[in-house]
């Protein structure tokens, strides 16, 4: 049996490195540079659903002109590096051209130009997931959808892109956890998530191991849960063959 003192001894060294941790942390806020994190990717994940559908449409619409945007736009902008595109949203947009946004303090600006620029990137790997599922609906069923006099919105809206979400919530799901962590990129036009508080610690600090493992632990915590709950509800309603 382990000796009182020893033991004292183990619970006063715990204890002083659980001050130690804590102390260190005392002077960030953590939770709202991850809280931010979770705004910018809610918001991203949302407008990249929206605008990737209506570029899956395009994919697969009758209109040449609509098909060649929608495959021009997929192959150019997926080729470009993430933080080209929120630069060119900052110096670009904003700095050249003046579009704000409606917004007037730089933190916001910032912020929603961060979003704009995660949907423009993050689009283009949504039309694809939603395109392999379209993939995945027998012809047929749009065939008879037409036939029975459905114009082709309808027979999208309600016969195939129902079956292809269901099919592509797995590849949806990689791609909301790629744009958490893409979210890190909007560091570059200073927008105060993980990323910054992460450059600003190691600035001030010399913990490098603590801090890394801290801001990794965070989107371990985001992504992790995020992935599991998507995989086993893709299990759920994934369509039978």
């Amino acid at each position: 049996m382990r000796r009182p003192a020893e033991r004292r001894t183990r619970v006063s060294l715990y204890a002083e490195a659980r001050e130690i941790v804590f102390d260190f942390l005392e002077g960030y806020d953590l939770l709202g540079a991850f809280w931010t994190t979770v705004q910018l990717a809610a918001l991203s994940a949302v407008g990249s659903l929206v605008w990737g559908t209506l570029l899956a449409a395009m994919r697969v619409g009758p209109v040449p002109l609509m098909r060649g945007f929608g495959t021009a736009y997929v192959n150019i902008v997926r080729n470009i590096p993430l933080t080209v595109i929120i630069l060119f949203t900052s110096l670009g947009l904003n700095q050249t051209l003046g579009v704000s946004l409606g917004a007037d303090d730089v933190e916001t600006i910032n912020f929603r130009l961060a979003v704009l620029g995660l949907i423009f990137y993050t689009s283009s790997f949504v039309c694809e997931a939603l395109r392999s599922g379209i993939n995945t609906v027998p012809v047929g069923q749009a065939e008879a959808a037409r036939a029975i006099g459905l114009n082709f919105n309808q027979v999208l809206g309600l016969v195939v892109l129902p079956q292809a979400f269901r099919s592509s919530v797995v590849p949806l799901a990689n791609v909301l956890i790629a744009l958490i962590k893409n979210t890190t990129v909007a560091a570059a036009i200073g927008v105060a998530e993980a990323a910054v508080l992460m450059k600003e610690m190691i600035e001030n600090e010399a913990q490098l191991l603590l801090i890394s493992a801290i801001i990794a632990f965070g989107f371990v915590v985001l992504t992790l849960p995020t992935g599991l709950i998507l995989g086993w509800v893709g299990k759920k309603v994934a369509v039978k063959r």
